[in-house]
């Protein structure tokens, strides 16, 4: 079975930096693509960072290219969301997404401007 887990969520003020750990367990990981999603009240879920298997190759929703990096380390089945001058705007449910098929129960970031 396949488990999911989301961490590193909070409460920040316009401007910090939070880091998000997804692991993933029950699954080849160093085989699986990665994304992260966030859901605001009341929108659709959105994309927001891809990460290939390896690490090498990523991809980026517009509203959080420059500001957010997504990376993994396979070794411990992990992979992480750096989120970098956070926005009011930032604030939503962060989803991890293992091998497209399975989610976590998120992760709430908060932002205050």
């Amino acid at each position: 079975q396949v488990h999911v887990v989301e961490s590193g969520g909070g409460s920040v003020q316009a401007g910090d930096s939070l880091r998000l750990s997804c692991v993933a367990s029950g699954l080849r990981f160093d085989t699986s693509t990665m994304k992260w999603f966030r859901q605001a009240p009341g929108n659709e879920r959105q994309f927001v960072a891809y990460i290939s298997a390896s690490g090498s190759s990523t991809s980026y929703a517009d509203s959080v290219k420059g500001r957010f990096t997504i990376f993994r380390d396979n070794a411990k089945n992990t992979v992480y969301l750096q989120m970098n001058s956070l926005k009011p705007e930032d604030t939503a449910v962060y989803f991890c997404q293992a091998a497209i098929a399975h989610w976590g129960q998120g992760t709430q970031v908060t932002v205050s401007s």
